[in-house]
């Protein structure tokens, strides 16, 4: 089954927690503290393998953890930190935040890599926080979380040629004849269901990779029949074949199908049209296709390549590879990431993110939220007073107080953060 895009939850480690301890050694009589700190999450990693080309991995496991960090130890021993978590996925493969929209990651090259989930840092032992001041501190921190989020991934395959057309024009049957590709033939309409690939190897010993897309028709652009699901598998091809029904033997006028498919492209991603095509005027060996090629170069406005064929004679097969490979010739290989061209770059400031907000449950408590905030809590340790105090030097620090006080808190009142409730106090 072919898989090409797929919703994801993934959730990187939290980092260890630090530890409060002491020396106690023969012969050392001010120990002091000797807390380790511990050891960092594991990343969620993205890893390209040229061997997969769809997304089925993803189909059937939907959540990926990686491990979380060791807790540190005593004598300042440093917990382990733990591996990533490498998942591989085929080139061209886009990956998202789905509440955001960002692009997260956009992986084309055999190897290549990238963090999609962060994992969190180890906390600090106690022997981090000894100062002067106080030499012996009973404080330490908890494990950074680390990120999780709802990811979309997206496949978008990368082949140099691609093949496009209305459905029953010959594709998967073109396909099966210059490679070594087995798609389904069947004389009805969307016989292909999912992109097919297949390497050509020419006479002269070049080669390059082509894709049959399943078959479009008018409004694929909006979800119309399959091409919305498929046309963006059109996005990393260098060169576009556009195949014709040449002997219009389904009724349909090869000139009105070439504007229609060109249209849909068009509105889909205007920068496809900007690539080299090259027209396949498919079935000449119909007694009227003849008769309709001379009909279609004289509609035919741009000067476009056009190349008469029959795959079931097989005669101007030869000339259209070569044709296809000295365009590919002209074409440097470099798949540059969608999201990085040059005129697509927007450049805007964006606001930092607030430390924290306030809102009012119906009760009348107060409600803190925020992602700086929920973290200092979450790497808290609460069963600690010198822990306890110095998060509430942070809030204080930060203006969590006087923002209280400016919305109406006075002594006594309830403030929550996530599922723990505190007394504000003057």
């Amino acid at each position: 089954m072919f898989v090409d895009q797929v919703k994801v939850y993934v959730k990187a480690g939290d980092g260890g927690n630090g530890i409060v301890a002491f020396r106690r050694e023969i012969y050392v009589p001010m120990g002091g503290p000797a807390g380790g700190d511990g050891g960092n999450g594991g990343d969620i990693v993205f890893e390209v393998d040229e061997g997969l080309n769809t997304l089925m991995d993803f189909r059937y496991q939907r959540h990926f953890k990686a491990k979380r960090g060791e807790n540190g130890m005593g004598k300042g021993m440093h917990g382990k930190n733990s591996e990533p978590l490498v998942l591989a996925v085929p080139p061209g493969t886009t990956v998202r935040d789905e509440t955001t929209g960002e692009v997260i990651a956009d992986l084309i090259e055999h190897k290549q890599r990238a963090v999609i989930a962060k994992g969190g840092r180890g906390g600090r032992g106690n022997i981090r926080f000894a100062s002067p001041r106080n030499p012996a501190p009973e404080m330490a921190e908890n494990g950074e979380p680390g990120v999780e989020r709802d990811i979309q991934i997206e496949l978008k395959l990368i082949a140099d040629v691609g093949l496009v057309g209305f459905p029953s024009v010959g594709k998967s049957t073109l396909l099966s004849t210059v490679s070594a590709a087995r798609p389904k033939i069947a004389d009805y309409h969307f016989t292909t269901l999912s992109p097919n690939l297949g390497v050509v190897d020419t006479a002269d010993q070049r080669s390059f990779v082509l894709a049959d897309l399943p078959g479009l028709i008018e409004g694929a652009h909006e979800g119309v029949g399959l091409g919305h699901q498929f046309l963006r598998h059109v996005e990393r091809t260098r060169v576009i074949l556009h195949v014709l029904d040449m002997a219009a033997t389904e009724g349909r006028d090869p000139y009105d199908d070439f504007v229609t498919i060109n249209n849909e492209l068009e509105q889909y991603d205007p920068t496809l049209l900007e690539r080299p095509m090259i027209i396949v005027a498919n079935k000449m060996d119909l007694p009227e296709a003849e008769e309709q090629l001379t009909f279609f170069k004289e509609q035919l406005e741009a000067d476009y390549p056009i190349y008469p064929i029959s795959t079931i004679t097989k005669t101007g097969i030869r000339d259209l590879l070569f044709a296809v490979a000295n365009k590919l010739d002209e074409i440097p290989k470099n798949y540059q990431p969608l999201e990085e061209k040059e005129d697509r770059v927007v450049y805007r400031f964006e606001k930092e993110k607030a430390a924290f907000s306030i809102t009012r449950d119906p009760d009348g408590a107060f409600v803190l939220y925020g992602e700086k905030i929920e973290k200092l809590f979450k790497m808290t340790d609460l069963n600690r007073d010198e822990s306890v105090q110095r998060f509430s030097r942070q809030l204080r620090s930060m203006g969590v107080d006087d923002a209280l006080r400016e919305r109406g808190a006075t002594d006594g009142d309830t403030v929550r953060l996530l599922d723990y409730e505190f007394e504000f106090m003057e």
